[in-house]
């Protein structure tokens, strides 16, 4: 991810800093809980089961099942208060963000609008901010979370026996060059699809905005037509970006099984002196099963986190771009206005050479309203 598209995503977080710090310690205490829970069950099967003392630790046993109980609940409720923060941050910067982009558009002057079409506009205004929206719901939510909980995890594998610990992430280089390679291929599908959803929305928003013209010049089965031809697009450019994300998925699930294999072929087999109790070979094949649902919940948000990076630069590339704007509160103050205008030899054009007035010169007196014509062309080729 380039420097400029960071400091965007860091410019747009940084007023919600507190409440990301919230977050992170929330996500700190939940993972925490999750590391917690198959340890407990390991004791019980370890210390109680395993030995045939389950009578004589019944009460043992029954307090580690009420701790269980209570990290269950305190987890739901840290998990309610994460994702309710979540939903609000995303809300306040989408809110910002669009107000600054509406606020943009009306203060830019006529060279701007002349060059961007309106549906553009409305795509940025609209569907841009939500797959921003998106972002913040759906990836911010579980990123700081997942990223905590795969590192608390390595340690936990590591200090339980760092031999099968080794012999599980064995796998990870494979995990990580496969999701590398995937998400390149991805990212480049991603872009196209993103490109044929904008051409397909601002097709439809001028549509509807011009329909009345549409009807007046009997144009209904061309655009029909068009339309027809930017959803076939479309649909054409998700079939790519589909076939990759099922593919990582599919590679992921191979990978966990592959994992738990080696912990069974391994403890069986006694590689490298590996004699573990059945306890701590159950907690063994649950961290790598969670070790791998934050991994894989990362990369299903790959499409996710392009999305809303290109929705990013897009609505970026027009708040930064400053040339554009007018200040309405500067302007020249007249010291006697007579109520007399005198246009003399004016030239003017949005764009370059393209004149709008040529060589103009006119008087408007006092209580005289005038009406300025431009004429067609054609017509006057034909005159």
């Amino acid at each position: 991810m380039k420097n400029k598209t960071l400091n965007r995503i860091y410019k747009m977080l940084k007023p919600q800093a507190k409440s990301i710090v919230i977050i992170s310690i929330l996500a700190i205490i939940i993972s925490a809980g999750e590391i917690i829970k198959p340890y407990l069950i390991k004791t019980v099967i370890d210390n109680y089961l395993s030995a045939g003392l389950w009578q004589k630790g019944i009460m043992t046993i029954g307090m580690i099942g009420f701790a269980y109980i209570v990290i269950v609940l305190i987890g739901n409720i840290l998990e309610f208060i994460v994702s309710t923060t979540t939903s609000m941050i995303g809300e306040n910067a989408v809110y910002s963000i669009r107000n600054k982009l509406y606020r943009y558009i009306q203060y830019a002057n006529i060279p701007f609008h002349d060059k961007t079409p309106s549906g553009t506009l409305f795509v940025r205004i609209t569907s841009d901010v939500e797959d921003i929206t998106t972002f913040f719901k759906d990836v911010i939510t579980t990123f700081i979370q997942d990223i905590i909980m795969i590192i608390a995890l390595i340690v936990m594998m590591l200090s339980l026996d760092y031999k099968l610990a080794i012999v599980c992430f064995m796998l990870l280089p494979f995990v990580v060059l496969t999701s590398i390679v995937i998400t390149k291929a991805s990212r480049k599908a991603q872009e196209y699809s993103k490109k044929a959803k904008t051409k397909l929305n601002i097709f439809l928003s001028e549509s509807i905005y011009g329909v009345k013209l549409i009807k007046i010049f009997n144009r209904q089965y061309e655009k029909e037509k068009e339309c027809t031809e930017l959803c076939d697009k479309f649909y054409k450019s998700r079939i790519p970006t589909a076939f990759t994300e099922g593919f990582l998925i599919a590679f992921m699930i191979i990978f966990e099984n592959l994992g738990v294999s080696l912990i069974v072929w391994a403890c069986t087999k006694h590689i490298f002196n590996i004699n573990l109790d059945v306890g701590t070979i159950y907690i063994f094949i649950t961290y790598l099963k969670q070790i791998f649902d934050p991994i894989q919940r990362i990369v299903e948000n790959f499409e996710t986190i392009q999305e809303a990076v290109v929705s990013i630069n897009k609505i970026y590339d027009i708040l930064d771009d400053k040339k554009y704007l007018e200040d309405f509160e500067k302007g020249i103050e007249l010291e006697e206005v007579k109520g007399k205008i005198e246009f003399k030899n004016v030239w003017f054009a949005y764009e370059g050479e393209n004149w709008i007035l040529k060589d103009i010169s006119f008087t408007i007196e006092p209580g005289q309203s005038i009406a300025l014509v431009r004429k067609n062309r054609l017509t006057e080729k034909q005159q």
